[in-house]
């Protein structure tokens, strides 16, 4: 941890340096505060004369659903970078300087960039609407005490639940339209349009689940939470919330007997979080393995709502 907090800190001096450039360590404050203000002018100008918001966010969900909202109205630049694990990332100077240029940033909040809030103010840009997406949404607690020390009380992973993915995409709507009011129409009617094709499959998906013979399922890590709050589903995990460790022999033991007495017959697995040992247990408990979708990073032409669909089809076929 003592790690994480330096090397943050080092990006927030060399950041300070990068913007201070040209700055004499004399000024005083009226050339600060005319520095803020011509910046502040020359950002607010900046959705006129591209016809686009420019949106800084923290990984690929969240760039999902702005994309949803924002369309062809947005410049989306992704902080943490496809194939790199998110939880516990640390931002670099570089993600600081695209901050202090951006008219909005989003990220998912429920303690899964810890960083954010040291951020926004290290950015020291003042016309920057800053979005916690998952504000409004009833949060399930982390029951892991190491976790809880270490990123908060909450399980952030939000955007796996259809209902939850309606109310970040409500809240990056909001955030548009203040950046943006001119077309707030516009906004308005992408996120009808993709909130309408969220609730259609959360329909569809809850008569199919509630017909189910068998209610759980064991993920690569416990990333399925609020999935399960959805549909009245019981997720099992290899790893715990935030991809943390390994299972003791012990555990590994006792995940065996789970999917024995609960006739799991498909382990899901991820490329961040334990493939192998997912491998294993399917192996041990004469199990397929099946890929399944955090949206943590991209994966090739596939958008959110088809990897959703394809998650929700692979869990429901697990469970006949």
């Amino acid at each position: 941890m003592f790690k994480k907090v330096t090397a943050f800190l080092l990006c927030i001096v060399t950041a300070a340096g990068l913007t201070a450039c040209g700055n004499s360590a004399a000024s005083d404050s009226s050339g600060q505060n005319s520095a803020a203000s011509n910046l502040a002018e020359k950002s607010a100008s900046q959705v006129s004369q591209t016809g686009k918001v420019n949106v800084s966010v923290s990984f690929n969900a969240m760039k999902e659903l702005t994309k949803a909202v924002g369309g062809d109205k947005v410049n989306i630049s992704v902080i943490i970078p496809d194939g790199t694990e998110p939880h516990g990332y640390e931002p670099k100077a570089q993600d600081l300087i695209d901050l202090s240029k951006a008219d909005v940033f989003v990220y998912n909040g429920f303690g899964m960039e810890t960083w954010a809030d040291k951020a926004v103010k290290s950015a020291n840009n003042p016309k920057l609407i800053a979005v916690e997406a998952s504000k409004g949404a009833k949060p399930i607690a982390d029951e892991d005490a190491d976790e809880i020390k270490e990123y908060g009380q909450y399980d952030p992973h939000l955007w796996l639940s259809l209902k939850g993915a309606e109310i970040e995409t409500k809240n990056i709507r909001d955030a548009l339209v203040k950046a943006d009011a001119a077309d707030k129409s516009y906004f308005d009617k992408n996120c009808k349009t993709f909130t309408g094709k969220l609730e259609n499959l959360f329909q569809e998906y809850n008569k199919k689940f509630k017909e189910t013979p068998h209610k759980s399922f064991v993920t690569g890590h416990a990333a399925f939470a609020y999935f399960c709050r959805d549909f009245g589903l019981t997720q099992n995990s290899v790893e715990n919330v935030f991809a943390e460790g390994e299972p003791s022999a012990k555990q590994l033991s006792q995940l065996i007997a789970y999917c024995k007495k609960n006739k799991v017959t498909t382990i899901f697995a991820e490329d961040m979080a334990s493939p192998q040992v997912s491998k294993t247990l399917a192996e041990q408990v004469g199990a397929k393995v099946e890929t399944i979708h955090t949206m943590e990073s991209s994966e090739g032409s596939k958008d959110y709502l088809e990897r959703m669909q394809d998650n929700l089809e692979k869990i429901y076929n697990s469970l006949k």
